[in-house]
């Protein structure tokens, strides 16, 4: 979007339609099959909310050179991520909930997992499913978390970017309808 002559921190904000309607079809395919976690779901889910807000509310006052040059930076993070591949498959597939400091380090993680996704959202699949496989998720289980949590702070995060004049509706719209048909099959 950016080289469809967006501004970078516009494009962050539009390509949170596409987001949105891409994790409502990945997310309702994953409930009809049974493979969301509702415990999981009540660990995870407010602190990433809250991380998000904040995550959101830096995002919208950050310039366009400092959120270019951010961007930079988690793009080539995100490349040696890549290369890095710290995910491991666990074939068993559903993870027990966790307790005591365990427990807290998963909260601070989907708090962390909140504050990137609002602010920048870019790669945040690569580090949720590292968390959903430090805690045993196998790869599907731990995409259908992945695109629960991400779907319930996105409509959030995406209110404070419209609000903020952050949004380009007919952009986004087009991403979306991408976004979804490929989260739809994605699951299959």
């Amino acid at each position: 979007m950016i080289f469809l002559g967006l501004p970078p921190t516009v494009a962050n904000g539009t390509n949170r339609v596409a987001i949105l309607i891409q994790n409502i079809g990945a997310s309702w395919s994953f409930h009809r099959r049974g493979l969301v976690s509702r415990d999981w779901l009540l660990l995870a889910i407010p602190p990433a909310l809250v991380g998000a807000v904040i995550g959101t509310i830096m995002a919208v006052r950050i310039g366009e050179v400092e959120f270019q040059r951010v961007l930079a930076i988690v793009l080539v993070a995100a490349a040696a991520w890549q290369i890095w591949n710290p995910i491991k498959l666990h074939p068993e597939g559903n993870a027990k909930l966790p307790a005591g400091g365990r427990r807290l380090a998963f909260i601070a993680a989907f708090f962390v997992i909140g504050l990137y996704g609002g602010f920048i959202q870019a790669g945040i699949g690569f580090l949720l499913l590292a968390v959903t496989s430090a805690a045993g998720f196998n790869l599907i289980r731990g995409n259908a978390l992945k695109v629960t949590v991400v779907l319930t702070f996105t409509p959030l995060a995406l209110v404070l970017f419209a609000w903020n004049g952050k949004v380009d509706w007919a952009m986004g719209f087009a991403l979306a309808a991408g976004n979804f048909l490929g989260g739809l099959a994605g699951v299959h």
